[in-house]
């Protein structure tokens, strides 16, 4: 992971004037009827250093623009999935409890007018813009995600809140026979969102790209404009951070060998509703995301669908922010980390108790 670790601030040092030597010299001599040396005073001791935990976060009236993905329940989702409705810019989920708590901090000086998003790929760019501040919504912290087109730095993240895991969603009656994800052939379909941190690492799990991302040769993708096979280079690139443009609003892939699984490719709005219904109706066989997201729709599905296949890697979520904003995203590090206890309390402990964040923001005081 490409996490910014931030070391705790040390004791405070003063300086002390060391006058023995000074003193032992001068008495060396003690035949010279020469003054004895004049020892300047000890310098005064520098003042303390703020405690980020006292400070504000932002000057007094500031409010700051904050756009959020709106197609991620639980973690983070609009009240309407319609971006025309007036509801979608009313924030739900982990997150937005998250920063219910910060406004909460006495002291904090942090206000956040929302609004939901509904594209995704891009999203962590955004705060590179005029038009946003902070951007959330369940977004992995990965270091290639910093960069622009031109691959210069454009945003940084903060400290990872939330920690992310991956997973196959099937159904129930397939539980026995789809538990890991080698037991996926060529005559498997499985469903993934595209331009996601959950395709990137499926399709990497199974051998469909390399670690840079590069397509398997031999490996035909469907797109809009017709299909393209992959020639074992980085023209053919499938990545969390973007893919190639002849590879974009892809629609199937088929691998190159039986062994593997063929993909379904769906966007990222249609987690809770087009995906679950697709494999329910034996469209897709399994679906390829996050355990958070599919066990949220294994509760809703309840002895339909069923999570198998939970990967050992974790990833964590951040916010991100302008790269030249680092007063700001220091001071909303800090606050995160009290509050989620140096991640301590995450989503397991959100779930368990919704006001949990709230309750320490209410003991917290400047």
């Amino acid at each position: 992971m490409f996490i910014r670790e931030r070391a705790q601030r040390g004791p405070r040092f003063r300086r002390l004037a060391a006058f023995g030597l000074a003193a032992a010299v001068a008495g060396c001599d003690s035949g010279s009827n020469a003054p004895s040396p004049t020892v300047p005073p000890p310098s005064p001791a520098p003042p303390p250093a703020p405690d980020p935990m006292e400070a504000r976060c932002t000057e007094e009236g500031r409010i700051l623009e904050y756009g959020f993905f709106a197609h991620f329940e639980p973690v983070s989702y609009s009240a309407s999935p319609d971006s025309g409705a007036e509801a979608f810019d009313e924030h739900l989920g982990y997150e937005a409890d998250l920063l219910n708590a910060l406004e909460a901090m006495e002291g904090a000086g942090l206000a956040f007018d929302r609004r939901g998003i509904d594209v995704w790929p891009g999203i962590w760019l955004l705060p590179s813009t005029p038009e946003y501040d902070v951007v959330g919504g369940g977004i992995t912290i990965l270091e290639e995600r910093t960069l622009d087109a031109s691959g210069t730095p454009a945003i940084s993240f903060t400290s990872g809140h939330v920690e992310f895991g991956h997973s196959l969603l099937v159904r129930a009656t397939d539980a026995g026979t789809l538990a890991e994800y080698s037991d996926l052939t060529g005559d498997h379909r499985v469903g993934v969102s595209a331009e996601t941190t959950n395709e990137a690492r499926f399709l990497q799990i199974v051998g469909l790209i390399d670690e840079d991302g590069v397509v398997l040769a031999g490996t035909r993708i469907t797109t809009p404009g017709g299909i393209e096979v992959a020639d074992g280079s980085d023209a053919y690139r499938i990545a969390a951070s973007g893919s190639s443009p002849n590879l974009a609003d892809r629609m199937h892939l088929e691998p190159p060998s039986p062994e593997l699984p063929q993909v379904v490719f769906f966007g990222t709005d249609t987690v809770q509703t087009a995906q679950p219904e697709a494999l329910a109706h034996g469209q897709v066989d399994a679906l390829a995301g996050d355990k958070i997201a599919n066990s949220t729709l294994e509760a809703m599905w309840a002895g339909v669908l069923v999570v198998t296949a939970v990967d050992t890697l974790v990833d964590l979520g951040g916010f991100t922010l302008d790269q030249g904003d680092e007063a700001l995203l220091a001071c909303l590090d800090d606050k995160v980390n009290y509050l989620t206890d140096d991640r301590s309390i995450g989503f397991a402990e959100w779930l368990a108790n919704p006001t949990v964040f709230l309750e320490r923001a209410e003991a917290w005081t400047p």
